[in-house]
């Protein structure tokens, strides 16, 4: 993948197919290519141009020390778009994704025609907040933390209730995450990235079209906080898509991807 330097670190990124340039902003932890086996494929059958990209702490992207904030994570975006030369785009994202992709509406109003959130919030609370910081800790604490607890706790965080009782679908990602653990400062400094005070007042600001996909079974961005930061945009629509939890972009993507395709449509 090619790299280029943005706000002072190298960013890898990929840009596939013609037509509307749409960004997608993934979860913390995770490799731009977390995106390719359900959302790209059907994005560019849908006549999109897809741009994926790997945030600062995710090899091959720089991972420079933290902490991070998420003004860096925006600013990296932003930055990202402007050297595409793509502005205005469509950009969906998914947990910190999706809180980078609201931010940059709010601050950068001119690189963003659409927006589409997934398993979002303006604010935390007292436990997630926690449970982030608690996340970086056992990420810095490396091989430490037994492989096999932290891949079960990482899965009791990411996916529904039913899913988890789907031996295939939980075999397959106990070898995933066995294989490729989330451990390292990068994916801690994102995790801590997420610990932002409330910016829900500020989201009044945010112009664009947009949309908030909330996942019933979600407990790490739960739905009211979903529908929180859709009532703090103006006319933003809300969905909520049952029996998935905070990786619903995976667990029900046929679904996901009809809601993020019929919604670009409607506005380009």
């Amino acid at each position: 993948m090619p790299t280029t330097g943005v706000n002072g670190v190298r960013i890898s990124y990929r840009v596939q197919g013609e037509g509307d340039p749409l960004l997608l902003i993934g979860p913390a932890a995770s490799p731009a290519t977390i995106w390719d086996r359900h959302q790209v494929p059907e994005l560019l059958r849908a006549g999109f141009q897809v741009i994926t990209f790997d945030l600062r702490g995710s090899a091959p992207s720089d991972v420079p020390p933290g902490p991070y904030v998420l003004d860096d994570l925006v600013t990296d975006t932003a930055e990202l778009i402007r050297f595409l030369d793509v502005a205005p785009c469509l950009v969906a994202g998914v947990s910190i994704g999706a809180m980078i992709a609201q931010e940059l509406a709010r601050a950068h109003p001119g690189l963003v025609r659409a927006l589409a959130l997934m398993a979002t919030r303006g604010r935390g609370d007292v436990y997630r907040d926690a449970l982030a910081r608690g996340c970086a800790d056992a990420m810095r604490a490396g091989a430490s933390v037994p492989t096999g607890y932290s891949s079960v706790a990482t899965m009791s965080q990411l996916f529904a209730p039913g899913t988890l009782a789907d031996d295939e679908f939980t075999r397959d990602w106990l070898t995933t995450l066995s294989l490729f653990p989330q451990r390292g400062e990068g994916f801690a400094a994102q995790y801590e990235a997420t610990v932002t005070g409330d910016h829900l007042p500020g989201l009044a600001r945010v112009r664009c079209p947009s949309l908030v996909l909330a996942f019933a079974h979600d407990f790490v961005m739960p739905p009211p906080m979903g529908r929180a930061v859709a009532d703090a945009i103006p006319d933003c629509r809300f969905e909520l898509l049952q029996e998935c939890g905070h990786f619903g972009f995976l667990e029900r993507p046929g679904e996901v991807n009809r809601c993020l395709v019929d919604f670009f449509r409607s506005v380009v």
